[in-house]
């Protein structure tokens, strides 16, 4: 893009390349992301030198100053920006003495400078989003989490402090035993229910799971499963009435026996969901072991029906609503993320991006615009009006180029030629960006070719000199790379921002299947054997029950522990449940994770430190590499416990200075007598933390599961 720009001016002074090279060096720093600690005043003073030195000693064009107050645009020293572009009119002025002149290279000028800023700060916004997309899902699954904890200590905590208080209350007053214990098992078989209410509830935020289950199903009946997913999750309530339809379809396809293949496909457009099971089993369309789901979709406000294909296949199609409330918020991006200048605080939300980005192409289009009706003969109304229609046109190609655009493009470009001549030919430029935004690059940069050969045939018919005839030729390639460049980057932060809210959904659904694996798996099972032990107690003599009450009490306690891991809600860290945690969210980002937990029973503080460890090991791996794997691994030493984070996609060898992060995780170590360490080698960077003897097991200080116990 800038070798272009360049190109202009090597093209059109015959000295101009004596200093043009520099100066595109020059501004390179500004680009290119690895030139970019090159910053500063320093090379804004030699930028000016160099630009000031191409114009007055070497007769090239002003408009080379553009790159000047592009650089100034993008540092704190933008207020000089209009003072380059003064000075380039007064010099212009005094060299021609023609107004229009000047006030077309005066227009190119400033056009060059936004055009450098525009792409230069849209570069950066897609890095940006794109390197907080990480941190954004875990934002949001820190949020999800929150409020997982809210609602299960509303119902399962209160339930288990009730369980508490009635064993302790069975212990104090052994003639009660029978009395208590029957209301705390009456507590207890609430409270899990709720558990597997609240597992369920979460399970069918997503489709996901049913769909894999189906496919099981499927394969072991040996039908041939096919599976099209096209929807996007969580889809709050529909999903528990959607799988079970799916799961109702796939298990009467089952039983039939007849079927060879499956299709399964969901759809989802305009709040609506759809979901279509497809067999070749069947030779009717009844809804047999259906039941009851056409009415209770009905009542959900969908529709459920079956039918046959023209070529014979059964199918069952549901089609339900999806209210946006059941969508996660999008997360803001974290504060602080502000430019190493301060200047330009457009550019930090996705939106402002992209208002920005439209706001430098319509000054761009506006622009060439203006300079066109500088040259126009006679009467510029018809001008006007077809240069506002291009305009217009222009910013429309942001959301998206069709055919019929681009025919018309096509003839706003050639037809007013015969009217207006030489002042048309810049316009030519607006029809190269959009072809290449509309055609694959094989069949767009032809097209392109043929549109600068026909300015350049153009020009040699109206007789323009040859050095304008290049000019032309050369601005049209230019002001189409804009185009697209402005463009293509505004479209590649939409896109961004849709996969990044994406992954931040993605990462909320594996937070709350997670939290359902861990109701089921952890507090499942403690409030069923909480139930048991209840039930033994009441049916047992006093002297006997004590002891099977103790059990509860001390199952109690666990069953809030696990509540706490489950839910996140917790002063104390599970190591586990953070490293479950950390795995989600990883692979959630595409990172494959390796997790191996062979740490035994630690005490709170230490699990604690290590947790916090593993969190900010596991940030530093998404917002500071682009790793593709990592391996998080505790092991038992004979002197201690050491955790070690490994991940590979190191972006520098050296690690970061500064930071407050792995300075408070060592003040915290060093509080236990544990040490830590960090670095890199072979494009891996590892972080171990190790915690003595000295800082484990002591007196008085309870001691969690293994991790071991944990993940088997």
């Amino acid at each position: 893009m800038f070798a272009a720009f360049m190109a202009v001016y090597l093209l059109a002074m015959p000295l101009g390349s004596v200093m043009g090279v520099p100066v595109l060096g020059l501004q390179l720093v500004w680009v290119v992301p690895s030139l970019r600690r090159f910053r500063g005043m320093p090379l804004l003073a030699v930028q000016a030198c160099a630009g000031y030195a191409a114009v007055l000693c070497y007769d090239t064009s002003v408009g080379i100053l553009g790159f000047l107050a592009g650089s100034l645009l993008l540092s704190r020293l933008w207020t000089l920006a209009p003072v380059v572009a003064v000075s380039a009119a007064v010099i212009d002025s005094v060299r021609q003495g023609d107004v229009f002149d000047t006030a077309n290279v005066t227009i190119s000028m400033v056009l060059s400078s936004l055009v450098i800023y525009g792409l230069t700060r849209l570069t950066e916004r897609v890095d940006e989003v794109h390197t907080t997309r990480l941190a954004l899902a875990m934002a949001a699954v820190a949020e999800e989490r929150l409020r997982i904890a809210a609602e299960l200590n509303d119902g399962l905590g209160h339930g288990l402090t009730v369980i508490a208080q009635g064993t302790e209350l069975a212990l104090a007053e052994p003639p009660r035993t029978a009395e208590v214990i029957g209301e705390v098992v009456i507590t207890a078989r609430a409270a899990l229910a709720d558990a597997r209410t609240a597992s369920a509830g979460y399970r069918a935020m997503s489709l996901a799971p049913e769909i894999t289950t189906a496919r099981a199903m499927l394969s072991s009946a040996g039908v041939v499963a096919e599976v099209r997913v096209g929807h996007t999750e969580p889809l709050g309530l529909a999903g528990a009435l959607l799988a079970t339809v799916l799961r109702e379809s796939v298990t009467e396809i089952v039983r039939r026996g007849t079927a060879r293949t499956c299709v399964i496909e969901t759809e989802e457009a305009d709040g609506r969901m759809s979901l279509r099971v497809t067999d070749d089993g069947a030779r009717t369309a009844a809804d047999d072991g259906l039941g009851g789901l056409p009415r209770q979709v009905s009542d959900a406000g969908g529709v459920l029906t079956t039918g046959l294909t023209p070529g014979g296949h059964r199918t069952v199609t549901v089609t339900l609503p999806v209210p946006p409330e059941t969508r996660p918020a999008p997360v803001p991006p974290p504060d602080g993320q502000v430019g190493a200048w301060g200047w330009p605080t457009l550019l930090h939300g996705d939106q402002a991006a992209y208002t920005v980005s439209v706001a430098v192409l319509a000054s761009v289009v506006m622009g060439f615009s203006v300079k066109a009706l500088l040259y126009v003969p006679g009467n510029v109304v018809p001008a006007v009006v077809c240069l506002a229609v291009i305009v217009v046109m222009q910013l429309r190609s942001v959301n998206g180029r069709r055919m019929w655009a681009l025919t018309l493009m096509t003839l706003l470009t050639y037809l007013p030629v015969l009217a207006f001549g030489r002042a048309w030919l810049g316009i030519a430029g607006f029809l190269a960006g959009p072809i290449l935004l509309a055609f694959p690059a094989p069949i767009a940069w032809p097209l392109v070719a043929c549109v600068m050969t026909s300015v350049a045939v153009i020009g040699s018919v109206l007789g323009l000199p040859l050095p304008d005839t290049v000019n032309f030729t050369v601005s049209t390639l230019v002001t189409g790379l804009v185009v697209y460049g402005l463009v293509r980057l505004a479209q590649l932060v939409k896109e961004l921002q849709n996969a990044r809210e994406e992954l931040a959904r993605s990462a909320v659904l594996e937070e709350r299947l997670r939290a359902a694996r861990d109701l089921h798996d952890l507090l499942g099972h403690s409030l069923a054997a909480i139930l048991l032990k209840c039930e033994l107690a009441r049916r047992l003599d006093p002297e006997r029950a004590r002891a099977e009450l103790l059990d509860v009490l001390a199952m109690t306690a666990q069953a809030e522990a696990d509540l706490r891991a489950v839910s996140g809600e917790h002063r104390d860290l599970s190591l586990t449940a953070e490293a479950g945690s950390a795995r989600s969210v990883l692979t959630a980002a595409g990172i494959e994770v390796s997790l191996g937990l062979a740490h035994g029973a630690l005490p709170a503080e230490v699990e604690t430190a290590l947790s916090a460890v593993l969190r900010e090991a596991v940030t530093n791996v998404l917002r500071h590499s682009a790793a593709r794997r990592c391996v998080i691994e505790t092991l038992p030493e004979s002197g201690g416990v050491r955790l070690r984070v490994r991940n590979d996609g190191v972006r520098s060898p050296e690690g970061r200075r500064g930071s407050s992060g792995i300075g408070n995780l060592t003040t915290r170590l060093t509080s236990l007598g544990g040490l830590m360490s960090a670095g890199a080698e072979d494009g891996w960077f590892e972080l171990d933390a190790h915690v003595p003897r000295g800082g484990l097991g002591g007196p008085g200080t309870p001691a969690r599961r293994s991790g071991a116990e944990a993940v088997r």
